[in-house]
């Protein structure tokens, strides 16, 4: 038996012990409560410990359209996350906000609209893949903070800065956060549940209408960060919602998607259960090779019957668009309207 058969025999003998139920209300809540706390442990996040922000903004400049400002703040001491702060002109306080987390690529700047040579494309004329997913959100009226991703852009090491603007150094740094018993997976939603802090003390946001959005590896943060930080009022997932079994667990895929003992827990469609009631999309394309269509269309119907389950069948949305892996967010920014009214 070749390693990949016996891999393949070992999904299917297991079990996961915490897959979700369908119960009464208080049931699944307290569901959510326990899984929630367990994953938190799988996945390494800090745990009584509140350090200062330390933000500050580095420079602020006029777009059409928008302002843009370059901020950077410590998620845990000696970490700092570099981010955009995108605000629509004319925008009065209390506004639905974005964290926007971009996939494997160059990093940040895919999402801003910022080309590798440094120029600046127009929000109406997006790049392919990531489509400048931040800059859509500005034209829908929503603020946008879009942060660089440990190991990507900004904040990879210097090996992969030699390698080319798109190269990652996900796999050093994620087998770093293994030894310390930790994952990449939480280091980013950690991250990410700074950045909704920070958010938090910015005027122009309204606390309560903060989303999640990504693509790829930024869609893995988004879906993470919604289910382990109930203050996420929306999730938006954009190439990665499948089942662990016939996405992560049999195609090749960067290190960075893994946690250690998460098979014996749940599949990715019970994570569904712990962003509801909460509105959830899920986007994937008809041709993604590394999420394939049959079992995106499974872990569909899995989350729909865990949204009417909770009586919310309306918050849960999801489209097939013709294409491969790349951001679609045609269906999804419909839906994010009604969701951050």
């Amino acid at each position: 038996m070749d390693s990949r058969t016996y891999v393949r025999r070992r999904i299917e003998e297991t079990t996961p012990e915490m897959a979700w139920q369908p119960g009464s209300k208080s049931e699944m809540q307290e569901w959510q409560i326990r899984l929630r706390n367990r994953l938190s442990m799988l996945v390494g996040l800090p745990t009584g410990k509140d350090w200062p922000l330390s933000s500050f903004v580095d420079r602020v400049e006029q777009m059409r359209g928008y302002r843009r400002e370059m901020i950077r703040f410590e998620s845990r001491p000696g970490l700092e996350v570099f981010a955009y702060f995108l605000v629509p002109d004319n925008c009065p306080s209390g506004q639905p906000a974005v964290l926007c987390l971009p996939g494997h690529g160059r990093g940040v700047d895919s999402i801003v609209g910022i080309a590798e040579d440094g120029s600046q494309r127009d929000m109406d004329s997006p790049a392919e893949y990531q489509a400048d997913f931040a800059l859509q959100c500005v034209s829908q009226g929503c603020c946008a903070l879009a942060i660089e991703q440990v190991s990507f852009g900004r904040r990879r090491d210097e090996i992969a800065r030699n390698e080319g603007p798109e190269a990652s150094s996900c796999h050093r740094d994620t087998a770093a956060a293994f030894m310390l018993g930790e994952s990449m997976v939480g280091w980013r939603v950690w991250d990410a549940i700074r950045a909704i802090d920070y958010l938090h003390s910015r005027t122009e946001v309204d606390p309560k209408r903060i989303a999640t959005m990504g693509i790829s590896g930024g869609g893995v943060t988004s879906l993470w960060t919604a289910c382990l930080d109930p203050r996420v009022a929306a999730c938006i997932v954009s190439g990665y919602f499948n089942t662990f079994a016939d996405s992560i667990l049999s195609i090749h895929h960067c290190i960075d998607n893994y946690v250690p003992g998460l098979s014996g827990v749940v599949e990715m469609p019970d994570l569904a259960g712990l962003v509801a009631p909460r509105p959830l999309f899920v986007e994937g394309g008809d041709r993604d090779p590394i999420f394939p269509l049959h079992t995106l269309q499974k872990a569909i119907t899995q989350a729909t019957e865990i949204y009417s389950a909770w009586g919310v069948p309306g918050r849960f949305g999801s489209e097939v668009f013709e294409g491969d892996h790349q951001f679609h967010g045609v269906g999804a920014f419909r839906f994010l309207k009604a969701a951050l009214p």
